[in-house]
C-alpha cells in the first residue's frame, strides 16, 4: 500500500462517529420494521426492514451522511447476523428427521437451485440474480440471499429484487399449503415435512403449518432449519466454483475468498448449539440479535435501491420465481408423497 492509499484509508478507520449517523438510521428503520410486523405478522421483519429501507432512500428522507455510515454499517451487520444464525440450527434435530426426509430436503433444494439458476440465465436476466432467487426459493429466503451476495457477484438491486419476489410467492405460499392439504390428502408428517421442504421464508414456514396443529408446526419448522443449516456448504460451493472460473481477471482481489469466513462462523455455532452447552436462555438472546443484525443489515441494502431502475430489470424475476416455487413446490411434494408416511 503506498502513502497515499494510507492517507486515504486510514481516517475512516480512526473515526467510529462516522458509523453513527448509520447506526441511528439502521435502528429507526429496524424500529419501524418491527412495529410494522406487529401489526402485520405474517410479514417478516426482514421483509420489513428492507422495504422500509427502499421506501427512505426513494422518499429521500434520508441525509448523505447516513446513506454512507449505512453502506459502511450494512455488509459487517449481515455477516454478524448470518454467523447467529448458525445458533438456530441444532444437528441432532437434523439427524432425528431420519435419512429419508434429510434427502428430500438435499435433493429438493440442490435440485431447485440448479434450475433456477439455469433458467434464470436462459431468460437473460443474470447468474447473480437468478442465482440469488434460487437460493431464497431452494434455502431460507432474506437470510439465504444475503448471505449469498459477495459469493453471487450480485449488487444490492439484485438482492432487493430477490427478496420482493421471495415475498411475493412466500406470501402466496403460506396462504395456498393450508388450502392444498385436504385435497392432496396429507397426512400430520406428510404436511410438516412438504410445508417445511417448500416454503421460503422460516416465518411463513409457521404460518403456512400453524392451521395443522402444534406437532405439525414443529415438524416443518426442523425440517426448515434443516435447509438453513446447508446454507453454509451451499455459499461455500458458489465461492469455489466463483473463484475456479475467475483465475486471472484482476487477480487475486477480484476472486470471491475460497470459503468465507462468516461462513465458517456459521458453521461453528451450529456445532456450539448442537452441543447443548449453550443455555435456552441465551438462545433467544441471540435470536434477537441474530434478527437485530440482519434487520439492520437488510435495511441499509434497501436504502441503497433506486425503484425506477429496479422496475426496469424486474418484470423477468417475477415470472422467474413464480416458477421456482411452483417447481420447488411440486418437487418437495411428491418425494414427500413417495417417501413419507403419517
Amino acid at each position: 500500500m503506498t502513502a497515499v492509499h494510507v492517507a486515504v484509508a486510514a481516517p475512516d478507520r480512526q473515526r467510529p462517529a462516522g458509523l453513527m449517523p448509520g447506526l441511528l438510521a439502521a435502528a429507526a428503520g429496524l424500529g419501524g420494521a418491527v412495529a410494522l410486523h406487529r401489526l402485520v405478522p405474517a410479514v417478516g421483519i426482514l421483509t420489513w426492514a428492507v422495504a422500509l429501507g427502499v421506501a427512505a432512500a426513494n422518499l429521500r428522507v434520508l441525509p448523505g451522511r447516513c446513506r454512507a455510515g449505512l453502506g459502511r454499517l450494512t455488509r459487517r451487520m449481515l455477516r454478524a447476523g448470518v454467523l447467529l444464525l448458525g445458533f438456530s440450527v441444532s444437528f441432532g434435530s437434523v439427524a432425528a428427521l431420519g435419512a429419508p426426509v434429510v434427502a428430500i430436503v438435499a435433493g429438493t433444494l440442490l435440485a431447485t437451485l440448479l434450475f433456477t439458476t439455469w433458467l434464470g440465465n436462459r431468460m437473460r436476466l443474470g447468474g447473480a440474480r437468478s442465482l440469488l432467487i434460487g437460493t431464497g426459493v431452494a434455502i431460507c429466503g432474506a437470510s439465504a440471499i444475503a448471505a449469498m451476495e459477495d459469493a453471487a457477484g450480485a449488487d444490492d438491486e439484485d438482492v432487493t429484487a430477490a427478496i420482493a419476489m421471495i415475498t411475493l410467492f412466500g406470501t402466496v405460499a403460506l396462504v395456498g399449503f393450508p388450502l392444498l392439504r385436504g385435497p392432496l390428502g396429507l397426512g400430520d408428517v406428510q404436511y410438516g415435512v412438504w410445508t417445511g421442504a417448500g416454503v421460503h421464508e422460516v416465518g411463513q414456514v409457521v404460518a403456512a403449518a400453524s392451521p395443522a396443529g402444534a406437532a405439525v408446526v414443529t415438524v416443518a419448522v426442523v425440517v426448515k432449519l434443516t435447509r438453513v443449516l446447508l446454507l453454509a456448504p451451499v455459499v461455500a460451493g458458489v465461492s469455489v466454483l466463483r473463484r475456479l472460473r475467475t483465475p486471472a481477471e484482476g487477480g487475486a482481489a477480484a476472486r470471491p475468498p475460497l470459503v468465507p469466513l462468516f461462513v465458517l462462523g456459521f458453521l461453528a455455532c451450529a456445532a456450539l448449539r448442537s452441543t447443548g452447552v449453550v443455555p435456552q436462555a441465551a438462545l433467544g438472546g441471540i435470536g434477537t440479535l441474530q434478527v437485530t443484525a440482519l434487520g439492520a443489515a437488510l435495511f441499509g441494502m434497501g436504502a441503497s435501491v433506486h425503484l425506477a431502475s429496479l422496475v426496469r430489470r424486474s418484470p423477468g424475476a417475477i415470472a422467474l420465481a413464480a416458477v421456482s416455487t411452483v417447481f420447488v413446490t411440486g418437487v418437495a411434494l411428491g418425494a414427500t408423497v413417495l417417501f413419507v408416511h403419517g
